[in-house]
C-alpha cells in the first residue's frame, strides 16, 4: 500500500498499488487511481555501464573485473595511453574511463590531457600508487571524477561507480521515499488549526522539499508536492481571514511590514560596525534559500527569521510602511504630501527616503546616526553601486532597494523568452540564483564582505504563481492591479476574496467612502469580463502579488555579519 493514501483507504492486495490524482484539494479525501504491478516503480533499472580500464598491468585486476562483470558493469581494457585514446575515440558505448596514473609512454595524467584537449568531459578515475600531493592535486586539476590508491579492493571501485553513475538515481529515490514518509505529516500539520509561528514552519518545510525536488530531479512527487501546497495556500487563506484586522489592531499579531524596521533593524544598529540593509523586491523565502549559499562563504548568519507582509502585498503598500513604520492608513493622514493612492498621478514609492528618515529621527531619536538610501532601478544605477561599494563603509545605516527581482516577475509577464526561461517554480528559482551570481549586487556584497560590515537582507513582499481566474466587475476608477482590487460598487465571487468593507480597519486610506479593498486568496487572478479569455490566457501562469499567498505574506529577513 502506497503512503500517500492512509488516509482514504485500506488495501490488503500487493498485487497492486495506489496513487493519489488530487481531484480533489480537501484534506483526507483524495481520489486515488489504481495502477497494475512494475507500473509505479520510482527507481530507474540501470542500463549496462561500460567501463574503459587503462593499465599496463590489467592481468592483476582480474578479481576486480569479474567482480564488477557479476554487478551488471560492462569493461573494456587497454593496457596503455595511446590505446585508451583510440578506444574512446571509436567507441561510444563508454560511460567511465579508469586510467593507470604510471603507465608507460603516455602517463596516465597526460592521457587524461588528451581527453580533456578533445572537450571530452566522460568521468575519469585516477588509479595509483604515487601518493604525492602534486599528483593528487594535478589530478583534480584536470576535473577527475575519483581518485583511487593501489590496492584497489573490489568494493571501493563499486562505490566509485555508485558515486559517478548512480548518484543521482540513488537521491532521487531517497527524496522520493523521505517525501512520501512526510506528507503524511504535513497534510496533518496544514489542516490542524496552525498559529502564526506554525504556518511559517509548515512554509519553510514546503519550501526544503520543494528544493531537494528540483535536486534530484523528481517530477512526479514535484507534482504531489505543488498540489499539497495548494492546500496550504486555502488553508493559509482562511488563518488570514480570521486574523488579519484583529493584527492591525495589534492583538496577538506578528512581525509586520510597519514594524520591522523597529523590531528586526534598529536594535542591530551601531556607530561601531557598519550595517548595509539590502531589500530585494519581491523576493520569496525560496528565492532567499537559492542565493544563501553565495552569502553564506563570504558572511555568517546570525539570524534567519521572517515577517508577514501586509496588505495588500504590493510594493506601494508594504515598501512604504516598511519605511514610514506605519500602516498605509497612518502615512496618508501624517504624511499627505507624500502618499499616493491607486489612482492618484505619480510614482507611489517616490518617498521612501524621506519616510526613512522621518522613521530613524521619530524611533531612534539621535541624530548622530549617518545614513544612506540608494534605489536600483537600473542597470547603470546598479553599476554605480558597485563603484562606490567601499562608500557605504562611511556611513552608520545603508539601504539599498534593489528591484530586479520584480522587474524580473513583470518582464516574464510580457515576455514570451523569459515565460520559457522562467516556466515553472523551479526555472524561476534558478533564473534567480543566475541572475543573482552574475549581477552588480553580488560584486558589491564580496567588496564589503572585506570589511567588518553587519548585513540584513530582506524583502518587502513576494509573489505566487497564478492559475485560477476569478470574475470581478468595477467601475473605471477600479484600481488595476490582479491580485488585490480598491473600488466603489464591486461585484465579485465572494468564495474567492477576504473583502474589506471599511478599509480604516485594516489601517488603509479610504479614498471614497464606500471604497471596498478585496484581496484574491490561493492563487486567484481576477479578471473583468470583457475579453476575460484573452486576458485568461495572458495571465495564467504568470507571477503575481497583492493577495493572500504563503509565498506573498511569509517574508525572510536574515541578518549577517562579515566572516
Amino acid at each position: 500500500m502506497n503512503i500517500l493514501c492512509l488516509l482514504t483507504i485500506q488495501q490488503t492486495n500487493t498485487s497492486s498499488r495506489y496513487v493519489p490524482t488530487f481531484t480533489n484539494t480537501k484534506a483526507y479525501s483524495y481520489q486515488c487511481r489504481l495502477f497494475p504491478p512494475g507500473q509505479l516503480n520510482f527507481k530507474q533499472h540501470m542500463d549496462q555501464i561500460t567501463i574503459l580500464w587503462a593499465d599496463d598491468e590489467i592481468d592483476l585486476f582480474k578479481p576486480q573485473l569479474l567482480f564488477l562483470k557479476k554487478k551488471g558493469y560492462e569493461v573494456v581494457t587497454v593496457t596503455n595511453g595511446h590505446d585508451a585514446l583510440e578506444e574512446l575515440g571509436e567507441n561510444d558505448e563508454i560511460d567511465v574511463v579508469f586510467l593507470d596514473e604510471s603507465m608507460p609512454g603516455l602517463t596516465g595524467l597526460e592521457t587524461l590531457g588528451r581527453i580533456r584537449e578533445t572537450g571530452n568531459n566522460i568521468p575519469v578515475v585516477m588509479i595509483t600508487k604515487n601518493e604525492a600531493e602534486d599528483v593528487m592535486e594535478e589530478a583534480i586539476g584536470s576535473q577527475i571524477a575519483g581518485y583511487l590508491l593501489k590496492p584497489v579492493n573490489p568494493m571501493q571501485i563499486l562505490l566509485t561507480m555508485k558515486t559517478i553513475v548512480d548518484e543521482k538515481r540513488l537521491v532521487r529515490e531517497k527524496t522520493n521515499t523521505d517525501y512520501q514518509q512526510d506528507f503524511r505529516q504535513l497534510l496533518m500539520q496544514i489542516n490542524s488549526g496552525l498559529n502564526k509561528e506554525e504556518w511559517v514552519d509548515v512554509y519553510k518545510k514546503i519550501i526544503n522539499w520543494e528544493l531537494k525536488l528540483d535536486e534530484s530531479n523528481s517530477e512526479e512527487m514535484g507534482e504531489i508536492l505543488s498540489v499539497q501546497k495548494k492546500e496550504a495556500n486555502a488553508e493559509f487563506s482562511k488563518f488570514i481571514e480570521r486574523n488579519y484586522v484583529d493584527w492591525v489592531k495589534g492583538d496577538d499579531a506578528p512581525i509586520m511590514s510597519h514594524n520591522l524596521m523597529r523590531e528586526k533593524v534598529f536594535p542591530h544598529l551601531s556607530t561601531e560596525v557598519p550595517t548595509v540593509m539590502v531589500l530585494l523586491d519581491n523576493m520569496r523565502f525560496d528565492q532567499w534559500k537559492v542565493i544563501e549559499p553565495y552569502l553564506t562563504e563570504l558572511f555568517k548568519v546570525e539570524e534567519e527569521d521572517y515577517f508577514y507582509s501586509i496588505l495588500p502585498t504590493a510594493t506601494q503598500y508594504s515598501r512604504n510602511a516598511i519605511f514610514a513604520g506605519m500602516m498605509p492608513s497612518e502615512i496618508a493622514k501624517h504624511y499627505k504630501q507624500w502618499w499616493k493612492n491607486d489612482a492618484d498621478e505619480g510614482g507611489k514609492n517616490m518617498h521612501e527616503a524621506d519616510l526613512l528618515g522621518s522613521q530613524i529621527d521619530r524611533v531612534l531619536r539621535r541624530g548622530d546616526i549617518k545614513w544612506d538610501y540608494t534605489k536600483v532601478t537600473r542597470t547603470n544605477f546598479a553599476r554605480q553601486m558597485q563603484d562606490r561599494a567601499l562608500d557605504f563603509l562611511n556611513n552608520d545605516f545603508s539601504v539599498i532597494v534593489y528591484n530586479f527581482i520584480d522587474m524580473l516577475s513583470h518582464a516574464r509577464t510580457e515576455m514570451e523568452v523569459l515565460k520559457e526561461l522562467a516556466g515553472d517554480e523551479k526555472a524561476y528559482r534558478s533564473l534567480t540564483r543566475s541572475w543573482f551570481e552574475n549581477s552588480p549586487l553580488w560584486a558589491t556584497l564580496r567588496k564589503l564582505s572585506e570589511r567588518d560590515v553587519r548585513l540584513i537582507v530582506t524583502t518587502d513582499h513576494g509573489t505566487i504563481r497564478v492559475n485560477t481566474p476569478s470574475r470581478v466587475v468595477g467601475d473605471r476608477d477600479t484600481s488595476t492591479n490582479l491580485r488585490y482590487k480598491l473600488g466603489r460598487n464591486l461585484n465579485y465571487e465572494e468564495r474567492d476574496v477576504l473583502e474589506v468593507r471599511d478599509p480604516l480597519e485594516a489601517k488603509l486610506p479610504r479614498p471614497n467612502l464606500s471604497s471596498t479593498f478585496i484581496f484574491a486568496k490561493e492563487d486567484k487572478f481576477f479578471l473583468y469580463p470583457n475579453n476575460y479569455n484573452y486576458y485568461h490566457n495572458y495571465y495564467k501562469d504568470t507571477f503575481q502579488h497583492g493577495g493572500i499567498s504563503l509565498e506573498e505574506i511569509i517574508c525572510p529577513v536574515i541578518r549577517l555579519r562579515s566572516r
